[in-house]
């Protein structure tokens, strides 16, 4: 396999994206595992795609703001109806999350069944086109990120009791358009599930590494070798995740 050389030009924004990804969905992911609702980033992200989606049919300039307001909308309202449901059947709420999120990827799968381009379109939602992303797009997630770390560090308490799930909902609709739904998940449960069993003052900073370290070998190796640079973040991820593991 031949070589390339690694393009740094393209490579810094997408880490930047990266970057702003790990700092919310680091902390938010150590929580999804503490609650035991490991779908709950799946569904959402699945859903605010689905409301990128629907922008998309509406004719909706796919890089204009209202595409970014669509997802957010269908991110609360997800968001909202699975607060609802742990109320209402907590026993049950792990399984709600699941067939939420089968919902929302079929109705997707609906919505564009009929469009030349829609297994495209899906292609780029789930595995994303971090590659592309340019430092004009990561102004808005920039602030949306100091948000979410404000709200989650400094009134911590005030958010696992209120307002988790719309928290939640924030964070992964600025992140789904950014790098797609597999590595939404991969950054939300990879990094906690390789630092569950280490001492808990390391296990957020352990994990931070993981995420920070999986990007930027996986931009790397991306660019050297031509492949997908969201599949092999992933990998890269899981990687680090299993090694960090194997040595707690």
């Amino acid at each position: 396999m031949t070589v390339a050389p690694i393009d740094f030009a393209i490579l810094a924004p997408a880490f930047a994206a990266g970057l702003l990804v790990v700092a919310t969905h680091v902390p938010l992911g150590a929580q999804v595992l503490r609650k035991g609702i490991v779908f709950i980033d799946l569904a959402i992200a699945q859903i605010a795609a689905l409301g990128v989606i629907v922008a998309g049919l509406l004719d909706i300039d796919p890089n204009g703001w209202q595409v970014q307001v669509a997802a957010a909308l269908a991110a609360l309202a997800g968001a909202l109806l699975l607060t609802w449901t742990e109320k209402k059947w907590p026993d049950v709420q792990e399984a709600q999350i699941g067939v939420l999120f089968v919902l929302a990827a079929t109705a997707g799968i609906l919505l564009l069944a009929k469009n030349p381009h829609g297994g495209e379109h899906l292609r780029d939602l789930l595995a994303g086109q971090i590659l592309w992303v340019g430092y004009a797009q990561l102004a808005i997630p920039a602030v949306a990120t100091l948000a979410i770390l404000g709200l989650w560090f400094g009134a911590r308490a005030l958010v696992e009791r209120a307002g988790f799930y719309l928290l939640f909902a924030l964070a992964v609709t600025v992140s789904v358009q950014l790098v797609g739904v597999y590595l939404v998940f991969a950054t939300l449960i990879v990094p906690s599930l390789g630092t569950r069993k280490h001492r808990e003052s390391w296990r957020l900073a352990l994990a931070y590494g993981i995420g920070i370290a999986g990007y930027a070998i996986g931009l790397a190796l991306s660019s050297a070798f031509d492949l997908p640079a969201g599949a092999l973040i992933v990998w890269c991820l899981a990687l680090l995740a299993m090694a960090v593991h194997a040595v707690s």
